[in-house]
This record gives C-alpha cells, structure tokens and sequence, in this order.
C-alpha cells in the first residue's frame, strides 16, 4: 500500500488579497503559527500517509520555499528512490490555471512515467489541516471512481485523487478537450466516474489576510490545537538548532504560542511569536503575530496587527488593528513612534 500513492503538491497559487506577505515568498512558504509554513501541512499528510514520492510544483518567488524545505531531510525525502521533486513553471507568465494545472504538468510528463506509483493526490498548498489520504485511496478503489475530489463542509478542498494513468492521459488529451486543470474536468461533463471524499476534520483555507489571521487566532485554542497538532500524525518542519526563549521577570504571558529562540520582557496576550523575536521592557502585544526576528522596543503596544519577518518597532510606538482588518507591516520595515496607528 505504501508505494500506491503519489504526491503533487500545486505551489502556483497566488491571492491578491495576500500579496502583503506574499510580495517575498511563495504562499507555500508564508510562516504559520511561528515555526511553520503553509506547505507543511499538506507535505506533512502526505508524508504520515506513508507518500514516499512527492513532486512541488512552484512558480512564484520560490527560492524562500526551496530553502525552506531542502533535500526533504525533515520529512524523510532525502532518499535514493522517490523522495522530493522541484518543477518550477516554465511559464511564468501565464495565469494560473487552477490547481494542477496540465500545462505545468506537461513540461513535467517525464516524473509521471518514471514514477512506479497507481495513483496520485493532487493538493494544493495553502490549506491547513492534517489528513491521511489512505483512508481517500481505499474508498477511491472500493467504489471504483475515477477521480474523487476531498470536501470539507459540501465545499471543495481543491485536493483530487486520480489514477496516474488516467492523470498522464488528461494532460495529453488537454488541447483536444480543452480542460486545463483538475477543477475543470470534475466541473465538466468528462465521461469519468467522479466521486467526493468528506474530510470531517478541521481544514481551513489561507486565501486572503482575514482568513491568515482568523486561522492563526483560532491555533491558539485548545481544541484546534489538539486535532491539528496531533502526536501520531506530527506536522514536520524546517529544524533549527536555537537557544530555548528566555523569559526575564517582567514577562507576562497569557493564552500565547511562543517559538524558541526570543527574548520577552513586556507582556504577550493572545498572540503568536515566531523565533528569535525581542520584545522590550513595558511592551504589551495583543490578538497580533509577530514573525522571525523582529524586534519591539520598550513600552510599545501593538494589537491586532500582523509583523512580517525582521521588523523593527521603535520604543514608544502604538499600533493598531482590528479583528476584521489587522494591521500588516511588510517584512524588514521600521516603525517609530511618530507613525503610531
């Protein structure tokens, strides 16, 4: 059963609503829940779904994402036979398709012959959940479907399971059909047996700041902690060998997520610290992420707020979102106390 499964994860996907954070990184690669990243959790599942084989198909501002990932070592891909696989889009200028996008795929039709694997999950990158995609395959070869798409909620996951020969014969079929993607063949009239997949378990889309935010606020509740994070099916990452936080007497922290590496002396509530983040004496952050390495200086407060990587906030400075439209500060910007929001 182990070799049955292939993995294809669409990478392309880029939101205007996004581009804030996106502006330097692929979506794939946009920090979640201060040690993570968006592709994590899809690449994750694959990799606990005993997936030996996975192929990443990026084309935005992907070099952040290859750093991120690597030879695949943190997930067991660094292998002889199978592991992890970069197809960077040969059309950079071409709008997306949709996820899976054959013309991609086409440039790529070489990793599919080669491949020993039956069948192939096709996911995108930018939902968070943790699934085993077995359970997908079993009921995809009991009912003897063609393509089953995973919902979550009636709603489309963009997640298609397929046989890889089937797969192989759509995208060099796709000029005389006219389908482009995998969204447009379970939406048409193609003569293939389609069926649906309900995955019963917390999945939520990144497709916009307001749903990057709400996401991230809600981790921090037990409950969505508890049936994301889950210790037989671990969510991997990137390791990094840093120091643990050190928290000094001042430090005040309520209902938060803190990463390793950072220096807190103000007081944190309902919040998430991403690594080697310092926060000075007096500070007080609320309801907000801070991401890598930014530093927040004395007596500052910020709620409501989004900081992206390597931001610097000058002492004394008030900033000022709320929950349905947090503040977002660009990566390595500085903010001063006569910019107070």
């Amino acid at each position: 059963m182990n070799k049955k499964l292939l993995g294809v994860i669409d990478a392309t996907t880029y939101y205007d609503d996004l581009k804030e954070l996106t502006t330097h990184r692929s979506l794939a690669a946009l920090p979640f829940a201060g040690r993570y990243r968006l592709i994590d959790f899809v690449l994750s599942s694959m990799v606990n779904s005993n997936i030996q084989s996975v192929a990443i198909f990026p084309k935005y501002q992907y070099r952040s994402l290859m750093d991120h990932l690597g030879s695949g070592k943190n997930w067991e891909l660094d292998r002889k036979r199978d592991g992890l696989f970069f197809f960077p889009s040969p059309n950079l200028d071409t709008p997306s398709a949709g996820i899976g996008s054959f013309t991609h795929f086409a440039a790529n039709l070489d990793y599919l012959y080669k491949s020993t694997q039956e069948y192939a999950i096709i996911a995108n990158c930018y939902t968070i959940f943790n699934m085993n995609f077995q359970p997908v395959l079993d009921r995809h070869i009991d009912m003897g479907c063609d393509i089953t798409e995973i919902c979550h909620n009636g709603q489309s996951l963009d997640m298609y399971l397929v046989k890889k020969r089937l797969l192989i014969e759509l995208i060099e079929e796709r000029q005389k059909t006219g389908y482009t993607c995998m969204k447009d063949v379970v939406n048409g009239l193609a003569p293939y047996t389609l069926c649906t997949y309900e995955y019963p378990e917390l999945a939520y889309k990144i497709d916009s700041i307001l749903a990057y935010y709400e996401t991230s606020m809600k981790i921090l509740h037990p409950f969505v902690l508890d049936n994301l994070f889950i210790p037989t099916q671990p969510i991997f990452t990137k390791v990094k060998d840093e120091p643990p936080t050190r928290y000094q007497k001042e430090a005040v922290i309520k209902s938060a997520m803190v990463a390793n590496g950072c220096m807190i002396n103000g007081t944190i509530e309902n919040s998430i610290i991403s690594r080697g983040v310092k926060i000075g004496k007096g500070s007080v952050i609320s309801n907000s992420i801070i991401m890598q390495k930014c530093q927040i200086g004395d007596n500052c407060v910020i709620d409501s707020a989004i900081l992206d990587k390597d931001v610097r906030v000058e002492s004394g400075t008030v900033m000022n979102g709320t929950s349905k439209k947090p503040l977002v500060i660009r990566k390595g910007t500085v903010q001063g106390a006569l910019m107070n929001s």
